[in-house]
């Protein structure tokens, strides 16, 4: 392998453990199966660690470096820790987190807990539609109709802290142990799936009901007048998994049903509610000369804030009222949900989303006999095609939602390292052309 692709694949491992702790806005389900892995290369070892020096830049961030840890499995075999630090002359952060600790004395409560505190130049937000009066022959900013040149950007702090409680339904796969072990040989599956084939939360897959409860906090240092504001919500939601392997599911599909609110309590500068409903189907072809997998991934979102709403002033000017800030609810782009365009690069009242991916995981490894990347346990490679579709609208009508989509296109590439997925995307739309580098499938 060469010093190049080595490189890459160390920066795609660093960066993406430093992401692992940056919000997104609504993103893959909140929940999830609570799984143990059996790594074929580390049957002697009780649990994963992960320590990466890392380095990034970008035009409004510059030069930043940083270290990121991960360690799972060490104190219970499900759970994951992890903290991470970066700084740069003007830019700076630190966050960390708990994932899936199970509750003391308790079979199928898990509790996880994390948050990230940064501050930013240039900062940018899609958004300022509740600030002040729209003129009417202007779109509102985030809006469908809107101009990726409508937007606020600011130095400034951005901050978050999630707590999230779920529950393991004794049903289905998890009748009997609300905790999915797997098997990997080469990080494939070779033990019994846990979900896939007939659609029966009663004897397939695993059911979880969650409560989170998240806050944020964001401010733009204007030199006139600074703005900011935060939230304080909560989400319960219910996920049923009936796929084979959550972490990188081949066949079966998963379900989301979610509901979001915000009473303003605590400080909280907006009071909203927000309904969405996800479902993602996976499709297996099998392996062929040069592929272990080949799987047609496909995902659909949508979503409702009934408590948005426009006030009007004497000149037919709009100022959207009681609803979700920009980086919540009904909005799109960025990391996982229409790559080709900023993250909330659009929201509004409702949404609409799909997706495809074609994953083509590649039998050749070029890092198997690198001996100083073996401390990344990588298993596989994976390369991903995709298309993506979908809007924000003021009304949740077919007219508005299935008329004029946003559409982009792109190229990931992926890989399996100590159990878990990343990935490299690229993606274009008739706004810019993106790359992301994250933790986890966007779906």
């Amino acid at each position: 392998m060469n010093a190049f692709l080595a490189r890459l694949i160390f920066m795609i491992v660093s960066i993406s453990l430093c992401l692992l702790m940056v919000p997104v806005s609504k993103a893959a389900p909140a929940a999830r199966v609570k799984t143990r892995i059996d790594l074929s290369h580390s049957v002697d070892r009780k649990f994963q660690t992960l320590v990466l020096p890392y380095a990034f830049s970008t035009d409004s961030l510059g030069l930043n470096l940083g270290i990121g840890g991960m360690l799972k499995g060490a104190f219970q075999e499900q759970m994951t820790m992890g903290a991470t630090a970066f700084a740069g002359e003007e830019s700076q952060g630190i966050g960390g987190g708990v994932w899936n600790y199970q509750v003391a004395s308790t079979e199928r409560f898990y509790l996880s807990a994390y948050g990230f505190f940064g501050y930013y130049p240039d900062q940018r937000a899609y958004t300022g539609g509740s600030l002040d009066f729209t003129p009417a022959d202007t779109p509102l900013p985030g809006s469908n109709a809107s101009s990726n040149e409508q937007y606020l950007q600011a130095d400034g702090a951005s901050n978050w802290f999630d707590v999230k409680l779920e529950y393991v339904l004794p049903i289905g796969s998890a009748q009997k142990n609300a905790l999915m072990s797997y098997q990997l040989k080469n990080g494939l599956l070779v033990s019994s799936p846990s979900g896939g084939g007939r659609w029966d939360p009663l004897t397939r897959g695993v059911t979880i009901l969650m409560l989170r409860q998240f806050n944020r906090y964001q401010r733009f240092e204007f030199e006139t007048n600074p703005v900011d504001g935060s939230i304080r919500a909560a989400e319960l939601g219910v996920l049923y998994d009936n796929t084979d392997f959550p972490v990188n599911p081949t066949q079966g599909s998963r379900q989301y049903i979610a509901y979001s609110q915000d009473i303003s309590w605590l400080n909280s500068d907006y009071q909203w509610t927000f309904v969405d409903f996800e479902m993602s189907q996976y499709f297996s072809f099998g392996e062929s000369e040069h592929a272990s997998q080949r799987i047609l991934a496909l995902d659909f979102w949508t979503g409702k804030s009934p408590s948005w709403a426009l006030e009007y002033d004497a000149q037919g000017g709009r100022k959207i009222i009681d609803n979700a800030p920009y980086n919540e609810g009904a909005t799109l782009g960025g990391f996982y949900r229409l790559r080709g365009y900023d993250q909330n690069r659009f929201s509004s009242q409702s949404v609409i989303y799909g997706t495809a991916e074609y994953r083509y995981t590649l039998k050749y490894n070029p890092v198997e006999d690198v001996n100083w990347l073996r401390f990344l346990h990588l298993d596989w490679f994976q390369l991903v095609g995709f298309v993506e579709a979908g809007r924000v609208a003021e009304h949740y009508t077919a007219k508005d939602l299935l008329s004029n989509l946003k559409v982009d296109y792109g190229f990931s590439l992926r890989a399996l390292t100590a159990g878990i997925v990343v990935r490299a995307d690229i993606a274009h739309s008739d706004e810019s052309t993106n790359a992301w580098v994250m933790i986890d499938h966007p779906f």
